[in-house]
């Protein structure tokens, strides 16, 4: 008896077991992650039968390495696809100027076969069911199309999804693997390194560039009029409504100023309670520009979504954001430090925000708000911006091995400018000098462009070559040979005490004279055209000044630009005047990397252009310069006589010469600051001069003597 009720029992346990084997095993076991944040977004929630076909929760173990094809990017490098518009979809205009930023960009390809990443033409930035913008029969749309491949290596944008009651995170179609770049974004839904969280922003954001922030000079101590303000709507029932509601706790009417309004929506009178009344009141009696920009901080509390208009508005106004919104993962916060321009608050904790703020040292505050400055110009404020960030941020990803540091993103002039191709060490960009309490290399290497044959030993290029050879910080001098004649016998060229390297010019094009050619070996290079006339002593102090700004174009020649408002366009002028804003090319000092920026950052489109007219090569570089480094060029002095013989031609190959060169140069500034999205030139009225130039002294005791003679 004892040994049947063995029997059945060890019968009854391993029929449970082969059950529970055959139920559990139909689930895949999840992975462990080292990461906290993977392990909450892998097994804190499973999610409905629904959710999985929507896409909300499909291809949530999806990381670079499981769900990205790298193999695409090995033979032509990080290339992005943009689909072809397709005939009667519609697109609102916030995707239009994504797209527009991507085929603007250095990473577009025409190609597919050439992609590495491809973003679809159709619009799925709004997936509210309920709104105008929204695209049905999506998920047909996609499946349909021939390089879906479950989403591998996509790209999907989008700022609203969910809909009335919940706003939750579907899209309303499976993205398989596709990559997110989304905003309102929760953590438990980011995939981290995989996904990209982008800030929410609205049809009216500049598409390109931007405005400057607000931020004019800094106010010591740093303290505004109001310590904390808000201001927006108060939702009395459903998801975002708690902390909003709960506002007027801490609204004191004198320096924290929190408001909120019941008036929104067509049936808000139903729902009214007994301090809507009052609330809205009070908020018809302040204007919210006055308030963001007399505020110390801008409380910025999550809406219906976690993610908020309020963010964008506040970075710009160098109001420091107060963030209330838990489980937001905030934009890009892969490789931004929001600690250093941000207060992340918990919404819980809504009664401890004043008295927080408060704590806060003054150093602090004046430390966050130029970081608020900082992050808006380099990521947020343009459409633009916005897009290439999240390129580069998956394009660093992709070619890790090329990464831009922690640094680069956090400081200025911000991560687009510093392309790591370059190099990955901070010491090799002129603009990280300062911060690392380093100088550049006391040597410069010179590039004469010359454009004309050699016919006579009396012709300025071999005056000049002599001239410069004879520098004590010129280690080599290359000549870039884009004449259409053959190469000079090397017994042409004068004898000098340094290297002289002959470049035949494959192309013969403007724009390679800004090569990053592996031949320059110092981080200044002195650009000059074949006819500048320059002495020596000009060249030695022209350089002693770039080493006080390297990240700065510093020389001879300088031109300007101007607003004119009766044709409502751009201006060019080489008048002489009171100030200037560029410095041009053809006598000028500036760093190698800009070299490298040129070839590399900028579009084939511009470059195209100026090889085209061979002319705004010079334009182009100042452009350049002054949007990396929001600071004009820097002219030095001359001799007497360099007004008269500077850029004075008898040859008629010089493009100075042609009548056509001036209006080109007109055009060329306004098509350059249309895709820059705006001006970048900034006005100077500073001439740097040697110290005791034109002093009532001995000639012989001046370092620089040679200037000051005829």
């Amino acid at each position: 008896m004892q040994a049947k009720k063995r029997y059945l029992i060890l019968f009854s346990a391993g029929a449970c077991l082969i059950l529970l084997l055959y139920f559990g095993g139909m689930q895949t076991p999840l992975s462990k992650s080292n990461n906290r944040r993977d392990d909450r977004s892998l097994d804190g929630h499973h999610g409905s039968p629904q959710d999985v076909i929507s896409g909300v929760y499909n291809g949530k173990r999806c990381r670079m390495d499981s769900c990205f094809d790298f193999s695409l990017c090995k033979t032509n490098g990080f290339k992005v696809y943009v689909y072809p518009q397709q005939k009667g979809e519609k697109m609102s205009e916030s995707y239009q100027n994504i797209l527009s930023s991507i085929e603007a960009s250095r990473f577009y390809t025409s190609d597919p076969g050439q992609a590495c990443l491809f973003v679809l033409s159709l619009d799925t930035l709004d997936r509210d069911i309920l709104s105008p913008q929204y695209v049905h029969n999506l998920r047909t749309k996609v499946q349909n199309l021939h390089l879906w491949n479950n989403g591998k290596n996509h790209l999907i944008f989008n700022l609203y999804s969910g809909t009335w009651p919940d706003y939750t995170e579907d899209l309303g179609f499976d993205f398989g693997q596709a990559m997110l770049a989304k905003a309102s974004i929760g953590t438990e839904n980011f995939r981290p390194n995989f996904d990209v969280s982008i800030p929410l922003f609205g049809k009216d954001h500049p598409s390109a560039e931007g405005e400057r922030g607000y931020l004019k000079y800094n106010s010591i101590p740093p303290y505004r009029k109001y310590v904390l303000v808000f201001k927006g709507k108060r939702y009395l029932t459903g998801i975002g409504s708690d902390t909003r509601n709960a506002l007027y706790h801490v609204h004191n009417s004198e320096d924290v100023v929190l408001l909120t309004t019941c008036k929104h929506g067509k049936d808000w009178q139903k729902h009214k309670d007994a301090r809507c009344d009052l609330d809205n009141a009070e908020y018809d009696k302040h204007d919210y520009r006055e308030m963001l920009h007399n505020s110390t901080f801008c409380l910025v509390p999550r809406g219906r979504r976690l993610g908020s208009f309020r963010f964008l508005e506040a970075l710009q106004a160098a109001c420091v954001p107060v963030i209330l919104s838990n489980g937001w993962e905030m934009p890009f916060s892969e490789i931004i430090h929001w600690n250093t321009a941000a207060v992340i608050g918990d919404e819980r904790l809504l009664l401890q925000i004043p008295s927080t703020v408060r704590s806060i040292h003054q150093d602090n505050i004046l430390s966050l708000r130029q970081q608020t400055q900082f992050l808006w110009e380099a990521y947020f404020s343009s459409v633009e911006r916005i897009v290439l960030t999240t390129l580069e941020i998956i394009h660093d990803r992709v070619l890790q091995q090329a990464a831009r540091s922690n640094l680069m993103w956090n400081s200025l002039p911000g991560g687009l400018y510093s392309l790591p191709q370059y190099s990955s060490y901070l010491g090799d960009f002129p603009f990280h000098y300062a911060k690392l309490g380093i100088k550049p290399r006391p040597k410069f290497t010179a590039i004469i462009h010359a454009v004309t044959p050699l016919v006579s030993q009396s012709q300025p290029i071999l005056k000049l070559l002599v001239a410069v050879a004879k520098s004590q910080h010129c280690v080599q001098v290359i000549i870039l040979w884009n004449c259409d004649k053959p190469l000079p016998a090397k017994h042409r060229w004068p004898a000098t005490a340094v290297p002289v390297l002959v470049i035949d010019g494959e192309s013969k094009v403007m724009s390679s004279r800004f090569l990053p050619y592996d031949t320059i070996p110092t981080d200044a290079v002195l650009s000059l055209d074949e006819d500048t006339v320059l002495s020596t002593t000009e060249v030695d102090f022209a350089f002693t000044v770039w080493q006080s700004f390297p990240e700065r174009i510093v020389g001879y020649p300088a031109r300007s630009h101007f607003w004119d408002s009766n044709k409502e366009r751009w201006g060019y002028t080489s008048k002489w005047t009171n100030d200037y804003s560029m410095v041009l090319t053809g006598a000028a000092i500036y760093h190698r990397y800009y070299h490298y920026l040129y070839t590399s950052y900028l579009p084939a489109s511009l470059r195209g252009l100026v090889d085209q007219l061979s002319n705004c090569e010079d334009i182009l570089m100042n452009f350049l310069v002054s949007a990396v480094t929001k600071l004009p060029p820097i002219k030095v002095t001359q001799k007497k006589q360099y007004k008269e013989t500077m850029m004075v031609q008898t040859s008629r190959a010089s493009r100075w010469a042609d009548p056509d060169h001036f209006a080109q140069r007109q055009s060329c500034m306004n098509k350059f600051a249309s895709w820059f999205g705006s001006m970048p030139l900034v006005h100077s009225n500073m001439r740097l001069d040697p110290v005791l130039f034109k002093d009532q002294v001995s000639i012989l005791r001046k370092k620089y003597k040679d200037i000051e003679r005829l």
